[in-house]
């Protein structure tokens, strides 16, 4: 009886770190469906952060599957408004720019600002940053987030079909 706990232990582990490893803006958390759409993707996160800055302070960006195809998702701010910014996978031009008037994004645009309020270094460094010291790999996501009151970014990263998550410091 005593062998159970350790395995089921385990066997518990395994699965929340597997389910942890699942990009969540996959569609139905189908990661290789991700990393299949991105080997179509000529377009950057680091172009669409550029790209974006027209609408405003770029605060998160990330490539995702909606409505069955890729795109590159901006958050933005500037004063007090959000906006998403989608850009075009393959040209990473700018398809679309709304107002996210949506609760859930909204609370999760607050809670970018208030990273980035703190940061002293913009997205784009960050997203560079962890490119570089990553050979062959390239950002997927990047969120910004307070770690004991210091802006970090995570960034998620795609090698292939692996996904790696690193976090740069924003200061």
């Amino acid at each position: 009886m005593s062998r159970a706990v350790p395995l089921i232990s385990l066997i518990a582990a395994i699965g929340f770190w597997t389910a942890a490893a699942v990009p969540a803006w996959a569609e139905g958390g189908d990661s290789a469906a991700l990393a299949a759409a991105m080997k179509n993707a000529t377009a950057t996160l680091q172009g669409g952060l550029k790209a974006s800055e027209p609408q405003g302070t770029p605060i998160s960006a990330k490539f995702e599957i909606e409505d069955g195809k890729l795109q590159l998702s901006v958050y933005t701010m500037k004063g007090n408004d959000f906006m998403e910014v989608v850009a075009d996978p393959k040209t990473g031009t700018i398809a679309k720019a709304e107002k996210i008037t949506d609760a859930g994004d909204l609370k999760e645009a607050t809670a970018q600002r208030a990273a980035m309020a703190k940061a002293k270094a913009p997205l784009l460094t960050a997203a560079e940053t962890a490119v570089n010291a990553n050979a062959g790999s390239r950002a997927v996501s990047i969120v910004p987030e307070l770690k004991d009151g210091q802006a970090t970014a995570e960034v998620t990263l795609l090698a292939g079909n692996t996904f790696k998550k690193v976090t740069e410091k924003l200061d």
